[in-house]
């Protein structure tokens, strides 16, 4: 291990997350069976800063490098799914808010000491009314992971004005961010699901609310905060990293679990599951995988950080946040492929959901179905590496 990577890993983010384990471990029924995190377990998360690890430090976070994030985030989802889950969702919000809104509103929002509890969504799917002093929103929202211990919610909405719908130059629709108090929104009970049960996922809603002004951003202006955290070509990236850190810690804790069912048998033989040479060669074949993902993901991420901070050429970045797009989508792909053959390996022992390897198969599939994991990650990092010039580098 180098040592930034010895840095990371021993951050007090990451060891806040390790003493969480057995809290995490003692809480797995009932995070699936209550469809959110207990109490107890959102607190100590909240003390130790996992809800908002890319807050800004002048808001009072940890404003953490994107491998610290990785680091916390990865060891939560070993544990549990939905932890990691919840945590990563909440601290992408807490970038963009964080970046995006000036110092001393984040502090109004937030509080002090800061409390970014989050939830919310980037996609459109409401409408903010220029009024007086700010906007009137109204609008319907899905896949708020977190909601049900949210202090704020993340809404991104269509502008309207008296002549309708305000656009770009190009056409485009203008749209905003805005923070919204939980007290403000219904919650709708919409999460009933195939995996990551615990994130509470749930749809809400708000009608003519009313958001001052001070409260709101858009993401294509440059970010008020200072660090390389809210970088144009970084934040995307950083926020996404724990997407792909909670696929792989699901895929950490598929591995335990297959060794915890290793010394049981199976309805069809009396040889343990841990003595057939078809089950070690799973295991041994989805360690590699789920290392060789994982090393790609983490020197990706930190090369592609590397050249932003050093300036280097257009060319060089480019190349480098390509690496990295695409080592976030590989790793939620990889994820996959570990509890798919682990699942297969264990043979009827995994379909119960007695089993833990049954509920990391589930939550691997769900995971992946976020927009970080989707295909045309890998075309554009495919296009990037070929030389192709983008039109939009983005993230």
């Amino acid at each position: 291990m180098d040592k930034e990577s010895e840095l990371s890993a021993n951050h007090p983010v990451v060891a806040a997350a390790a003493a969480l384990v057995p809290l995490i471990e003692a809480s797995r029924e009932s995070i699936v069976e209550q469809r959110r995190l207990p109490e107890a377990l959102v607190e100590g998360m909240c003390a130790a800063g996992h809800f908002q690890l890319s807050l800004p430090a002048g808001m009072g976070g940890p404003e953490v490098h994107p491998r610290v994030a990785f680091h916390a985030v990865e060891i939560l989802a070993r544990a549990e799914g939905a932890v990691g889950w919840c945590a990563s969702i909440s601290s992408s919000i807490s970038l963009f808010a964080g970046g995006w809104l000036p110092r001393d509103v984040g502090r109004e929002i937030f509080g002090n000491p800061a409390d970014a509890r989050t939830a919310g969504s980037v996609r459109a799917e409401g409408t903010a009314r220029i009024v007086p002093g700010g906007y009137e929103v109204s609008g319907r929202w899905d896949f708020a992971s977190g909601i049900n211990h949210a202090r704020w919610m993340f809404c991104t909405c269509v502008v309207e004005g008296d002549d309708g719908v305000k656009r770009h130059r190009s056409g485009n629709p203008v749209t905003r961010s805005l923070m919204i108090p939980r007290e403000a929104v219904e919650l709708i009970d919409t999460w009933h699901v195939t995996g990551l049960e615990g994130t509470g996922s749930h749809d809400f809603a708000v009608k003519r609310v009313f958001v001052p002004e001070r409260h709101t951003f858009w993401l294509g202006d440059r970010p008020v905060a200072d660090g390389l955290l809210f970088h144009p070509r970084l934040g995307m990236l950083s926020a996404w990293t724990t997407t792909a850190a909670t696929s792989l810690g699901i895929a950490r804790g598929a591995l335990d679990a297959m060794a915890e069912i290793g010394g049981q048998q199976t309805t069809m033989s009396q040889t343990l599951l841990r003595d057939r040479p078809r089950v070690q060669r799973a295991v041994g074949e989805a360690e590699a995988i789920l290392g060789s993902a994982r090393a790609f993901l983490l020197t990706s991420v930190g090369e592609a950080w590397d050249a932003v901070a050093s300036g280097a050429p257009r060319s060089d970045v480019n190349e480098a946040v390509a690496r990295a797009r695409l080592s976030i989508t590989h790793a939620q792909g990889e994820a996959i492929r570990v509890v798919d053959r682990l699942f297969h390996a264990a043979g009827t022992n995994a379909v119960y959901r007695a089993h833990r390897l049954e509920r990391c198969f589930r939550d691997a599939h769900v995971a992946k179905q976020h927009a970080a994991g989707q295909p045309s990650h890998i075309e554009t990092a495919g296009r990037a590496l070929l030389g192709i010039e983008l039109k939009e580098p983005g993230w």
